[in-house]
This record gives structure tokens, C-alpha cells and sequence, in this order.
């Protein structure tokens, strides 16, 4: 049974405000999208930003670092405590999954560089994901099809990939969608987008805050089952259905 650290990337505040607005805590979300991948993983959340510590990280088999909403980038000394687990965690050897600041943080810790979108925020779907010609061999993207949509919500994002980083997708807003690192023993996959985003979940939540029009929000919350709804968006028909949603989670749990 494959044992996965989740190491939720908001502290305690951030997370009760998502509980709050209708949408998930990051940790217990990102739970509940792999469990559903594979029923049989063991997963267990730690919040280093609320103190918690690692252990032996050694015990497992992955380990996952979530979005955050917090106000810093993972270019600021603040993210310290996420930043020294996922060293010790490449320094070990253990595949590591990253979406949004998860990804940024990895590119953080490597040597590449994040900041604020010159685009702006992206909210709802990132849109016309683009893979590479690296991306369309990987098996991270393994099923996607060229021009993609996923669930995400994100000010910053990655300004320079780390040396030796492999781009595997893109779009119009972020030129790093998707990225992979796999030298001197370390293995990260990651995205920006966020594929354990539920959208009966996301569509409301992000609508409630003001973030998104509140005619897409509804949209966006019937979008996985909704052909109608999908297309409105822009958006293939059934391309926000669990099991195309959540490729990139179930690849790298089947890489494991």
C-alpha cells in the first residue's frame, strides 16, 4: 500500500476561510482527489506552516506539496518551512507532486525563479494548455489532449525554470503549466493548474469571494457533468470529468 505524505501549503486561517466559503482545506482536499485515484494509498497531512514537522520522511513512498493562498511567493524567505521539507525530501530520493505554489516552490528550491503574473490572476480554468513536444512523450500529461483545461486560481507563477527543468505544457496566461524535474536523483512532476480542484466545489466557492462572475462560477460547479455547461466555458465535453481531470494525479500515483 503506497503511503503519501500531503503537505498542506496554507496555514490553519487560509484553510478556514475555504471551509468556510464552501470549498476544501488544501491538504484534505488533495486527500480525497488521490484516494479516489487509488482507494488503496495510505495518505497523511502535515501544515509546517502551523508547526507541524515531518518525521521520517523516509516512510514514504510520495510526497505531495499542496497550493497555498498565502500572500508571500515562494521567492520570500516565509516559505522556509515548506522549503525544508521538500529539500530533505529530494535529498532522499522520494518522487515529489506539486500544484500551483507546490510547483513554484520546487522551482524555488532548484534555482528557477517565481513571481507575480505579468497576466494577471488566473481563475476558474486555465484554458488552452499547450503541451511540448517533451510534455506529449511524459508520462506525467500521459492521456491529455493538445489544448486542455483544468481547474486553478493563481497570482504568481513561474518566472524562470530551474536548469535542467524539463517545460512539459504551457498556455496564453502562463508559459509554465507544467513542469518536470528529474536529475541527481530528484524526481518532481508538477502543474500550476490544480487537477484535485472539484468544480461543484471551486465554481462556488470562487464566485462567493468575488474572484470569478458569478454566471461562471455556476457554470464552472456542473461543468464535469454538463455538456452544455462546458461548452459555454469553452471547454471540451467531459474534459473536467474526474477521470480526465485528475490525469496528472493518477499518472504520478501509477509512477510510484
Amino acid at each position: 500500500m503506497p503511503r503519501i505524505l500531503i503537505v498542506d501549503s496554507n496555514p490553519s486561517d487560509c484553510n478556514a476561510r475555504q471551509v468556510a466559503g464552501g470549498s476544501d482545506a488544501a491538504g484534505q482536499g488533495y486527500a480525497r482527489a488521490l484516494a479516489a485515484c487509488d482507494p488503496h494509498i495510505e495518505t497523511e497531512i502535515i501544515a509546517p506552516y502551523d508547526g507541524d514537522r515531518a518525521g521520517d520522511l523516509s516512510v514514504y513512498d510520495g510526497v505531495v506539496f499542496t497550493g497555498s493562498a498565502v500572500e508571500w511567493s515562494t521567492q520570500d524567505d516565509r516559505v522556509e518551512p515548506l522549503a525544508t521539507i521538500m529539500r530533505a525530501t529530494f535529498a532522499l530520493g522520494i518522487p515529489v507532486l506539486g500544484s500551483c505554489n507546490g510547483m513554484q516552490l520546487a522551482a524555488s528550491v532548484l534555482g528557477g525563479e517565481t513571481g507575480e503574473s505579468p497576466n494577471g490572476n488566473e481563475v476558474g480554468l486555465a484554458r488552452d494548455v499547450r503541451m511540448t513536444e517533451d510534455g506529449l512523450r511524459h508520462p506525467y500529461l500521459k492521456g491529455r489532449e493538445q489544448g486542455y483545461a483544468v481547474p486553478c486560481v493563481h497570482r504568481d507563477e513561474v518566472r524562470r525554470l530551474p536548469e535542467g527543468a524539463v517545460l512539459l505544457a504551457g498556455n496564453a496566461h502562463s508559459p509554465v503549466q507544467a513542469f518536470a524535474y528529474e536529475k541527481d536523483g530528484i524526481r518532481f512532476w508538477g502543474s500550476q493548474y490544480h487537477p484535485e480542484f472539484v468544480p461543484g466545489k471551486i465554481g462556488p466557492y470562487l464566485a462567493g469571494s468575488g474572484r470569478l462572475d458569478p454566471e461562471e462560477g455556476a457554470l464552472l460547479a456542473v461543468a464535469d457533468h454538463d455538456a452544455d455547461a462546458a461548452e459555454r466555458l469553452g471547454v471540451r465535453a467531459g474534459e473536467l470529468a474526474a477521470p480526465v481531470r485528475m490525469l496528472e494525479l493518477a499518472n504520478w500515483l501509477a509512477s510510484l
